[in-house]
């Protein structure tokens, strides 16, 4: 009996047509069957033919510090949730590529170190690792990929075939206090400013300030001098004021000093699992009526509540480090009781690292769980006003859209709740778009200091 040939060898002396024709069959199985997470052929077929047509943009991806090295290739399908390859497999058109610093949680595996000085400057160092890594991109794959400065650009990319990198940028902690550094970060590319991450920072109050840190509850009042001064120099630059990870406070500032609509680049309804790091229907309303746009993020713990075995865990786990039952679900996802400011950093560590390892068994929120959280905000807000983000590589991620090869299970879930196709293009981009054609309208040419 003949050996049965592989797959590649039925192609080997095939007219080219019939091969492309063969190929293109097979990955339309995989997407419409294979990958199936359980929706009906017909709505797997029409989420897949849809995607071929729209732009789809997400608007937070994490670049790691070793992207592009030995083992997680730009150009390979590796292990991470974003490359170039899953991109094209899941005809994503363009991505918020996040350029963020932040040493100083962990300086080596299971060592908390409070900061120094020198944390700025590694805080610098990794902005400027990102930015490279962006760079070589662009410069490596040049018929693949390519950055987008303007909206128009985005759309001329998208035309092209192109992946279009959308550069952003996430916590003000590495500027310090130099206001300038807004401007050559824009003259790099840069169009989307986040002035938060865990910690409060010289700029503005966190939704989630960190005890370690010795950080307090709108240590602020939201905005310092320096962050309010920045809201006014991103409008005239054109560049995006991120609220994603603020205070409430902060926010409410943002949106009263600023001229131009703003984006919370990855968040989720308060209503749905009550945390300051996600968004109340008083800040959806406030960035509703600024004319911005709520980016929904497939993030598992913003989107369900933990369940009751994880708390129990979680309630085991501070008992044996004195700490009374847990009073919200903010304690249960970070190390956040007042009493950490006091202990030592290997008590810390120890608690952290218990914390995370057991949040990590908890089940993953599903692709029901993120159409529920799209179509709250929707209900809410309007239709003009929601968007899509996955926070990849930085903990997002749900069942069915593990990485972005999977964006067609998120338009097929979308397409199950009702939505019509014109709604998927808005939440996939569209109304990102809008937001940033009138911010760019807005900006205003910064005027030279006098030498």
């Amino acid at each position: 009996m003949k050996k049965p040939r592989s797959k590649k060898a039925l192609y080997i002396g095939l007219p080219l047509a019939l091969a492309v024709s063969i190929g293109a069959g097979f990955l339309a199985w995989n997407y419409l069957w294979k990958d199936n997470p359980g929706y009906p052929l017909k709505v797997m077929h029409q989420a897949s033919e849809l995607q071929e047509r729209i732009i789809s943009f997400d608007s937070h991806i994490s670049i790691p510090l070793d992207f592009g090295a030995e083992g997680n290739e730009v150009d390979k399908d590796g292990s991470g949730q974003f490359d170039l390859v899953k991109a094209n497999r899941g005809r994503l058109s363009g991505a918020a590529l996040t350029i963020f610093g932040w040493p100083e949680m962990w300086n080596g595996p299971n060592a908390p170190h409070r900061p120094t000085p020198g944390f700025v400057d590694e805080a610098r160092n990794q902005q400027e690792i990102r930015y490279k890594i962006i760079s070589g991109m662009v410069r490596d794959f040049p018929n693949q990929v390519a950055i987008a400065y303007t909206p128009d650009d985005f759309r001329r990319l998208h035309g092209e075939g192109k992946f279009a990198i959308f550069i952003s940028m996430l916590n003000a902690y590495p500027l310090g206090n130099d206001l300038n550094l807004l401007d050559q970060w824009a003259a790099r590319g840069m169009r989307m400013f986040g002035f938060s991450y865990v910690g409060n920072n010289d700029w503005a109050d966190s939704s989630r300030p960190l005890p370690f840190f010795n950080d307090s509850p709108d240590a602020l009042n939201g905005l310092s001098a320096i962050g309010q001064q920045a809201v006014h120099r991103l409008n005239d630059l054109g560049v995006i004021i991120d609220v994603s990870q603020m205070s409430t406070k902060a926010l409410e500032q943002v949106i009263q000093l600023s001229r131009s609509p703003i984006i919370a680049s990855h968040s989720a309804p308060r209503a749905l699992v009550d945390i300051p790091r996600n968004l109340s229907d008083h800040e959806l309303q406030l960035i509703k009526d600024n004319g911005g746009v709520v980016q929904i993020v497939g993030f598992p713990a913003y989107l369900k509540p933990l369940s009751q075995p994880t708390r129990d865990k979680l309630n085991a786990l501070r008992a044996r480090f004195d700490l009374q039952p847990l009073p919200n679900l903010a304690f249960a996802l970070m190390p956040g009781d007042p009493i950490i400011t006091v202990w030592p950093e290997q008590r810390f560590g120890e608690y952290a690292n218990a914390l995370y390892a057991t949040l990590e068994e908890e089940p993953k929120a599903t692709l029901k769980d993120l159409g529920d959280a799209i179509d709250y905000a929707v209900k809410k807000i309007g239709i003009d006003h929601v968007g899509i983000s996955s926070d990849f590589n930085e903990g997002g991620g749900v069942q069915g859209w593990k990485d972005v090869s999977e964006i067609r299970n998120v338009t097929a879930e979308l397409i199950t709740r009702g939505y019509s196709e014109a709604d998927i293009a808005k939440l996939w981009g569209g109304n990102f778009l809008r937001v940033w054609d009138q911010v760019q309208k807005a900006a205003k040419p910064i005027k030279p200091s006098a030498e």
